[in-house]
């Protein structure tokens, strides 16, 4: 069973920064929708590195981000 059936992870609408102190941006369509601090950042920079692919990257970037959209963002 395929978690992208409708070919979505295939547009990289996720990307993300990481600052010199260890805190991650995680940006959806160049907007930031969530920040990443201490271990939580530290976990999402390992499993990022060692993705097999930029559709895997996109997969955990969209995991970690979650349901982040409610109706309200422009």
């Amino acid at each position: 069973m395929s978690v992208d059936k409708r070919g979505k992870l295939d547009e990289e609408f996720f990307s993300y920064s990481a600052s010199k102190n260890g805190t991650v941006f995680l940006e959806w369509y160049g907007k930031q929708v969530k920040i990443l601090k201490g271990k939580e950042a530290q976990k999402f920079i390992e499993r990022i590195q060692s993705a097999a692919d930029e559709k895997e990257r996109q997969l955990i970037m969209a995991k970690v981000t979650g349901n982040f959209k409610r109706g309200n963002e422009r």
